[in-house]
Formats: structure tokens, C-alpha cells, sequence
């Protein structure tokens, strides 16, 4: 068990996918029960790290799991590359809710994490009661896409975790701007682990670079996924400087989505941290506006406002 502070319990949670393989989330306990359970997914490089701080603001009313996807943080490497694809991401979400018998829960989805969420929306809208998309939505941009397939797996060996630090500055320094030293410490610590000589190395299984590439030959369009969404309330986290999600795309979903809410990060690229003051504000409102504060939540659209 990690035990993140006395007012924060954070619980290993250990177990197996449909084909065997040992995954892992990290459980942070309500203070006070009563809020949808929240899950949140990670983008193709990261983990559920990511979304310690979020989880450390939502832990009040609702219980947060933050999943590692398989070859990532503490979840097992997967034997078969090939694994490495949407669909079997979206079956390990649904084992993960099963194996928990989880109520219906809020998805937070960073960049592939949100494209996991729009797929459980569409396919058991029962089963999420409100979809936060952070900086991914039904179609990306392929800038966004070409720039990701420049650094994912290509990344150098680093000897220290000053050269970490500097290593995730060079890749994503443009994409977050403004990061105190503190904070860039920060980020790298959730982005790579020590191996057992105590060196820093990715957190991840650098085949899934393989299985991206492998998948990158043509555009994501899940805009077909995104009209099946009907009754599951939406928002929408930009990063202004975002080369994935462009504003036309969000523009397009709240044409054809009027219920869905969004926001846009300033000095931010891809993807926004879910740190940032006005993520939080609309978070806490989006979760108030439909309800979901309780456990007895409609999944009905707020209205624009």
C-alpha cells in the first residue's frame, strides 16, 4: 500500500487482464463517500501518476482510480507488442470496473485515455456518467501525431535524473511552458522510473513505440464513435498550444454535442497537466452542473450556459 498522507490513503490495486497479464491502478480513497467513483486514464507514453494531483483535489467526495495501462508504471509489459492498441486498453478498463464492481464512473482521459473513454461512452453509455476528454477528441491533428512519433521510443539513455529532467524538458518544454524546476523534477518523476542500478529509464515498454508506429499509417477518426455518445455529459480540455486537437475540432463537437462543455488552457500544449487552475474550476463545475457530485447522478446533458 502507498499511503500518500493520513487524509489521502492511496491503495495498490493489483489484477489480472483477460488474457493474464498483471495490471495495475492506483486507488485513492474518499474522505468522505458519497461522488461517482472517477477513473482516470493515462496518455500512450504515461501513467496513472499523472493524475496524482487531480486525485489529491477530487479524493473529498469521490474515490479516484488511476490506471496503469498495460506496459506502463507497475502494470506488466505485454509479451505480444502487437497488444498495444485501443481495444484491448478499453477491455482492461472494463475488467478493471468489473473486478472492482465499480458504480458507474466519470472518466478522465488524457490523449489516448481519452480516446479509451470515448469508445466506453459509445459502447456502455450505463456505465459512464461523464466523459472528461483532456486534449483528444474524435479526430486529431496529424502535426500532433508525426511530432509523437518523433520521440516515442527514440529517446537517449540518461545517466542521472538531472539529465532526465533536461531529457523531458528538450521533448516537452515547448508543449509546457513556464514549469518552475520543481516542477519539471516533478514531471520527470512520473515519466520515468530507476532501474536497478538506480538510473532513470522510461516507464514504459519501448515496443509500444513499435505498436504505434504499426497503427500510424492512417488518421484517427472516431467521429462515427462520437455521435453513438447520447446521454453521457461531456467536457472538453484544450491546451491552447495543442498541435493534437485543433479548435475546429472542438467547435465540430459542440456543434454536433450542444450539451458539451469545454475549456481552454492557456500556455499549455499537449496535453494539459490537469493541474492547472482553470482545469480544476471546470472540473468542479462539470461534476456540480450534472450532478455527479452524488452517487445518484443523472447522465442527462446540462445545458450551455
Amino acid at each position: 500500500m502507498t499511503n500518500q498522507s493520513d487524509d489521502h490513503p492511496v491503495t495498490d490495486y493489483f489484477y489480472k487482464s483477460t488474457d493474464g497479464l498483471r495490471l495495475h491502478c492506483a486507488v485513492h480513497s474518499a474522505r468522505r463517500p458519497g461522488g461517482r467513483p472517477v477513473l482516470c486514464l493515462p496518455g500512450l507514453t504515461r501513467n496513472g501518476r499523472d493524475f496524482a494531483t487531480l486525485a489529491e483535489h477530487l479524493h473529498e467526495r469521490h474515490e479516484v482510480l488511476a490506471l496503469d495501462l498495460r506496459g506502463r508504471g507497475r502494470s506488466a509489459w505485454d509479451p505480444d507488442w502487437s497488444h498495444y492498441q485501443l481495444p484491448i486498453y478499453v477491455q482492461d478498463a472494463w475488467t478493471l470496473l468489473e473486478s472492482r464492481e465499480t458504480a458507474p464512473v466519470i472518466v478522465v482521459g488524457t490523449s489516448l485515455g481519452a480516446l479509451m473513454g470515448l469508445v466506453m461512452a459509445a459502447a456502455r453509455p450505463e456505465r459512464i456518467a461523464g466523459l472528461v476528454l483532456n486534449d483528444a477528441g474524435p479526430e486529431l491533428d496529424p502535426a500532433g501525431i508525426q511530432r509523437i512519433a518523433g520521440y516515442v521510443g527514440q529517446l537517449g539513455a540518461v545517466a542521472n535524473w538531472t539529465e532526465a529532467v533536461a531529457q523531458a524538458k528538450s521533448v516537452y518544454g515547448n508543449t509546457l511552458p513556464g514549469l518552475s524546476d520543481a516542477q519539471w523534477l516533478a514531471y520527470a518523476q512520473r515519466s520515468y522510473r530507476e532501474n536497478a542500478q538506480g538510473v532513470p529509464v522510461p516507464d514504459m515498454d519501448p515496443r509500444i513505440a513499435d505498436a504505434f508506429r504499426n497503427q500510424n499509417s492512417a488518421p484517427v477518426d472516431l467521429w462515427a464513435v462520437f455521435a453513438q455518445i447520447v446521454s453521457v455529459p461531456l467536457l472538453v480540455v484544450r491546451g491552447a498550444l495543442s498541435d493534437l486537437l485543433a479548435p475546429t475540432t472542438v467547435a465540430r463537437m459542440a456543434c454536433e454535442k450542444p450539451g458539451l462543455k469545454n475549456v481552454t488552457v492557456a500556455q499549455r500544449g499537449h496535453a494539459p497537466l490537469l493541474d492547472e487552475p482553470e482545469c480544476i474550476a471546470a472540473i468542479d463545475q462539470f461534476l456540480s452542473i450534472n450532478g455527479l457530485e452524488s452517487d445518484r447522478c443523472s447522465h442527462a446533458h446540462a445545458t450551455d450556459g
